[in-house]
């Protein structure tokens, strides 16, 4: 199943709107704080979707009923360009646990590339809610390499793929290989280049966020 915010008018989208604009990503701070306040908007949206239990809370003048959702949530994320949509779903899920993958793109003389794992910190994962952010899904490469690794720690209740931009094709492929898995994005961008990269997109999140890579 895939929720794109973006065929429904709302306060996401100017968030997309100002990721997306070249004037705009010259303030890093800005950028990040939207990227998080779209992992807070797609946070929401995701709680609607969770099992709830009725709970019953005291407050100073008697006993009110409530509820919780009942499996507990981890909240994962790729480095480094996932943190800041990962911080707006803590500030939401703020009892979650977190996982952190290590993974990036080397890239090749001959223009093709492969995804490289550095490390995976992840709690047991056996029947919980798994979020994954990670805020461009271009082929879905990245994706998949987390998603197996965080899958041998333990198999999760339910798992939830959270993206600012998703490629189409990144869509149709991890829709493929995790057809059980709920796809949340904030647009969709049909084009994917040779060298895949997203277009119109918005260029390297993690450098954006944080600037360019220091070349070793």
């Amino acid at each position: 199943m895939i929720h794109n915010l973006s065929t429904q008018n709302s306060i996401a989208s100017q968030f997309v709107a100002e990721l997306r604009d070249i004037n705009i990503q010259n303030d890093s701070l800005r950028f990040r704080r939207n990227l998080e306040r779209l992992g807070e908007v797609l946070a929401y949206e995701i709680s609607k979707t969770l099992e709830y239990h009725t709970i019953e809370v005291e407050t100073p003048l008697g006993i009110a009923k409530s509820v919780k959702h009942s499996k507990e949530i981890v909240l994962a994320t790729i480095l480094r360009a996932g943190l800041p949509m990962h911080t707006g779903m803590h500030n939401y899920f703020d009892g979650a646990q977190n996982a952190f993958i290590s993974a990036y793109r080397c890239h090749h003389k001959d223009g093709s590339f492969e995804i490289k794992l550095e490390y995976v910190s992840c709690p047991d994962m056996d029947n919980k809610i798994l979020i994954i952010c990670d805020p461009m899904l271009a082929t879905g490469a990245s994706m998949d390499i987390a998603l197996k690794e965080i899958n041998k720690i333990g198999t999760p209740f339910q798992t939830h793929i959270a993206t600012a931009i998703a490629s189409q094709d990144g869509i149709d492929h991890i829709r493929r290989i995790y057809p059980d898995a709920t796809l949340w994005t904030a647009d969709v961008d049909e084009e994917l280049t040779a060298k895949s990269f997203i277009v119109p997109g918005l260029g390297d999140a993690g450098d954006l966020s944080f600037g360019p890579k220091i070349q070793k």
